[in-house]
């Protein structure tokens, strides 16, 4: 969608880059000379460095329309470049947060004196924001066919290979006088080579004929005479059909930058990282630098924190809050928590830590309560969220299969066991693959275990995620992954012990064993784990919940973490699908406040590098919002 991006200086030095698709310099030097040099600045437009892109009119050259945006103060524009006949209703957007986030992060070098170059690795902050403008408002297609074209028929089975003239969008080029019936004939004509039209001249209509009962056996298989194959995933392609399949399926796997989702410590381990929070955090920061110049805010509704303030529009003046004082405003704070999708318990909870916060506080000002509003959530919020063990998986694993380098007194080195649950759907497959492809980055050397041996297609679900992530650990060139299955119908906990006894023998650094879905209120499916416990012996148990699931999330946290017996709990949770939900993230509030076991990773898209580490900051501004 996107054609090129470029953040330069008024001298004409180029300070970074993006390139989709080649573009004539020609067409940015038009904008500099036009707008910046001639000073050719249409009426509406501006280049002070607090104006919006928004308020800078287009300009076109040639089939392109640039969009920009300056900084008077630094010297820099910034231009974006696409097609003009794409209507992106986000770029504006786009402009203004790279600005912000340009001058926020390379804003001091850029002052000091003498300096035209800097250094600056703004690929990952560029994505991070095209992906989620993207995503967030689809760009739309301004209608460039003729009002007159016809639309374009369902092509029958028996197409022809050559492309057809009526699929050509053109406007009408016949005389005015031409009848519906001659347009017709001609629109069929134009859609038919010879062979097809031969062959619509030798069918005529005949009567229907009525459906042929297909005959099954006692067995459930159809009769030997029925020679209609029904098994169509079962094919024999030619060669050529074998290596380009083999062709499509290699080229499926697309390369992922590992600086995109975590970054390399100077002990050379891989560590995930925020980046959505960073840069949400510098955007908000800006924001709020500019609110108190935008004057009181003009919407109906105002943000959900102004509301719950509003209630304390009577309480003010160096009033001390009693409990009568705080019971309206803390049903409407309990109002904002069950919004975000937070359990009633667990709303009931922090609001108690909320008004225990506020008994007995003095206020000033109107602005005052509300900063004690804010304040008082925050703290609640953070004592329950932040973890109370650490949650440094990288150097519990290092502890388990290289232990003379951390204690000489450990036992023998052995596989860090690593097992996922969860009830059906939630994603365990997927961020066990996650998982996989975060601990390969560290060198690892991983054996996935396949306990599934319920769901149909399971197996080879991981036999693609192993396939998946062999490839790419050979092209990076670090760590191996093998995968280790026994089929369907067997016992799964047996098959997690002989994973660990096999990657014992094999000397694997870390086992991630995969189970069957099971719905958290099924007694009799929940009562495996104890045994699968007692087997397998896993390191960690994480459970994946789901971002979506609500108040239910409270339910399955406390069934799952009391099913693996005596002396045996949940030792963390991975919460899936929270690029689904925009801030209402409650359901890892809800969990963590029925176990008191702490939220480890997030699952934030579909691609193996779609992995973080929760941000208790982060939550409790998306709460808060």
């Amino acid at each position: 969608m996107l054609d090129s991006f470029e953040i330069l200086t008024t001298s004409g030095i180029v300070l970074w880059s993006r390139s989709y698709e080649s573009v004539a310099p020609s067409i940015i030097n038009g904008l500099i000379r036009d707008v910046f040099i001639e000073e050719r600045v249409l009426p509406g437009a501006s280049t002070a460095s607090d104006a919006s892109a928004s308020r800078n009119h287009p300009y076109k050259k040639d089939k392109y329309t640039l969009k920009w945006t300056s900084v008077k103060e630094l010297g820099l524009i910034f231009v974006a470049v696409y097609q003009s006949l794409l209507q992106l209703s986000w770029i504006d957007k786009l402009l203004d947060n790279i600005k912000t986030l340009f001058v926020d992060l390379y804003g001091d070098q850029l002052r000091k004196p003498h300096t035209s170059v800097v250094e600056c690795d703004f690929d990952a902050y560029f994505d991070q924001q095209l992906r989620e403008l993207e995503a967030s408002k689809r760009p739309l297609h301004s209608n460039a066919t003729s009002t007159d074209a016809t639309p374009i028929p369902t092509p029958d089975t028996s197409r022809p290979t050559t492309p057809l003239v009526g699929h050509l969008l053109s406007g009408s080029t016949g005389p005015k006088g031409t009848s519906r019936r001659a347009k017709k004939a001609a629109a069929l004509s134009a859609n038919a080579s010879s062979g097809d039209e031969a062959s619509r001249r030798k069918s005529k209509p005949t009567k229907a004929t009525s459906k042929k009962l297909r005959k099954w056996d006692a067995d459930g298989f159809a009769d030997e005479d029925d020679e209609v194959n029904l098994d169509y995933s079962v094919t024999s392609p030619t060669v050529e059909e074998g290596n380009e399949l083999a062709m499509s399926a290699k080229a499926a796997v697309e390369d992922i930058r590992p600086e995109t989702f975590g970054t390399r410590t100077g002990k050379g381990q891989f560590v995930l990282k925020d980046l959505d929070n960073e840069v949400h955090s510098i955007l908000q920061g800006a924001n709020a630098k500019r609110a108190p110049d935008a004057g009181p805010s003009n919407s109906v509704l105002g943000s959900s924190l102004g509301a719950i303030s509003g209630l304390f529009r009577n309480i003010v003046g160096g009033k001390v809050l009693t409990k009568a004082d705080l019971d309206k405003p803390m049903r409407g704070i309990e109002e904002q928590l069950l919004n975000k999708n937070v359990a009633r318990e667990a709303a009931v909870r922090l609001c108690e830590g909320v008004e225990r916060e506020l008994m007995g506080v003095k206020t000033g000002s109107f602005e005052s309560v509300e900063a004690t509003i804010r304040s008082s959530m925050e703290s609640s919020l953070r004592k329950m969220l932040t973890p109370t063990t650490s949650l440094d998986l990288l150097r519990a694993i290092t502890s388990i299969t290289s232990p003379a380098a951390l204690n000489p007194l450990a036992p023998s080195r052995r596989p860090y066991v690593i097992s996922i649950v969860g009830v059906n759907g939630v994603g365990k497959s997927t961020n066990l693959s996650k998982l996989a492809f975060f601990l390969l980055q560290n060198d690892f050397k991983i054996l996935i275990a396949a306990c599934d041996t319920f769901r149909s297609g399971a197996v080879e679900q991981l036999r693609v995620h192993a396939r998946n992530l062999k490839e790419l650990a050979q092209r990076e060139g670090r760590g191996q992954v093998e995968l280790f299955e026994k089929g369907y119908g067997k016992d799964a906990a047996n098959i997690a012990k002989d994973a660990v006894a096999y990657a014992a023998a094999q000397h694997f650094d870390v086992v991630l064993i995969d189970t069957a879905g099971r719905r958290h209120n099924d007694a009799r499916l929940m009562s495996n784990l104890e045994k699968f416990a007692q087997l397998a012996n896993p390191d960690k148990i994480f459970m994946v919940g789901e971002a979506l699931v609500g108040s239910d999330s409270v339910a399955q946290a406390r069934n799952f973490n009391a099913a693996f017996g005596a002396g045996r709990q949940l030792d963390g949770f991975i919460i899936s699908k929270c690029d689904t939900v925009g801030d209402m993230v409650g359901s890892l509030v809800s969990m963590v406040h029925a176990t008191g076991i702490p939220v480890v990773f997030l699952g934030v898209g579909q691609h193996y590098g779609d992995l973080r580490t929760l941000n208790v900051g982060w939550a409790v501004n998306m709460l808060m919002s």
